[in-house]
């Protein structure tokens, strides 16, 4: 089949490589437009936008699926088109261009985390089982009848980054394998089942470490937001970025947001068990060990995160 792609971060690099190793024909790359980045603000191009050219496929590169870009992707005669990632809506018309309509790759088990940010709110609630969904585009968000799915387990140290990039690859897989079934006549789209759970896109301010819930909670939201938006807190008037950090599950109890030195350990109170401060980024400083951290402080004593 002749496929138009549309995607934009790290994650949809897989599914674009693997389309484009297939029998299908990629006949044009979808990707946000360049964005600053760095403290430079260097213009930069997407992942995806960056596979695209090493791969030679003609790229298309707008932030909303509009005008222009509508006309373009309209122009291009496909087939089918897939999606993922691509941060933006697929309305009509271009909707129903493609002959075969839009198919989507979704990493969550829908209708389980619809939205923008699903491994990071599942990780957040502590679900222990995700993966990936292939589904039917339609104008209501992430509820379209069912290609594929896949299922995996969500390691226990495992943070959004580690389980995004795992499913990115499976999810290729089975991206394939659809658009593979859809090219034969075989594919069969069933309907979602299961209550709908929302996974709206999360802010800065989801990052902030809230030390009178349960040492679970805390690790699952450390876990959960990392490596963006970040997980903070505020002590000695500064933010301090956690980056890594585990339940201490044989420590004395602390006060909620109390730190500690205890002989090798950074702890932090919580609702629960203490939680062990493991790799933390100070304001204005390179991420370090949080033993190193502590001892270079000003004052070798007791702190309250806020």
């Amino acid at each position: 089949m002749r496929l138009v792609f549309a995607g934009s971060p790290a994650a949809a690099v897989p599914s674009l490589t693997a389309l484009a190793a297939s029998r299908h024909d990629v006949a044009a790359v979808v990707t946000r437009e360049d964005s600053p980045q760095g403290r430079r603000g260097t213009l930069t191009p997407t992942p995806v936008a960056t596979i695209a050219d090493e791969l030679g496929v003609p790229t298309i590169k707008a932030n909303r699926l509009a005008g222009d870009a509508t006309e373009s992707i309209t122009a291009l005669g496909a087939d089918l088109g897939v999606i993922v990632a691509y941060g933006g809506l697929v309305r009509e018309p271009l909707l129903s261009a493609p002959r075969l309509g839009w198919i989507n790759l979704h990493f969550s088990l829908l209708p389980r985390w619809r939205g923008a940010a699903p491994v990071q709110r599942s990780i957040i609630a502590g679900d222990e089982l995700t993966g990936a969904t292939v589904f039917r585009l339609v104008p209501e968000l992430d509820a379209g009848d069912v290609f594929g799915q896949l299922t995996q387990s969500i390691g226990g140290h495992e943070t959004a980054g580690h389980l995004l990039d795992s499913l990115a690859l499976s999810g290729a897989e089975l991206l394939v394998r659809v658009v593979d079934a859809i090219a034969d006549g075989d594919a069969v789209a069933e309907p979602q089942r299961g209550d709908v759970t929302l996974a709206p896109k999360l802010t800065l301010d989801d990052g902030r470490v809230d030390f009178t819930r349960p040492a679970h909670d805390v690790v699952n939201l450390i876990r959960g937001v990392t490596p963006e938006p970040g997980a903070f807190t505020t002590l000695d008037g500064a933010r301090l970025k956690i980056l890594d950090a585990v339940i201490a599950r044989d420590a004395p109890r602390l006060a909620p947001g109390h730190l500690e030195r205890q002989g090798k350990l950074i702890l932090v109170g919580t609702a629960s068990d203490p939680v062990q401060l493991i790799t933390v980024h100070p304001a204005g400083r390179k991420a370090m060990d949080a033993g190193d951290w502590w001892r270079g402080r000003a004052a070798d004593a007791a702190a309250v995160a806020e």
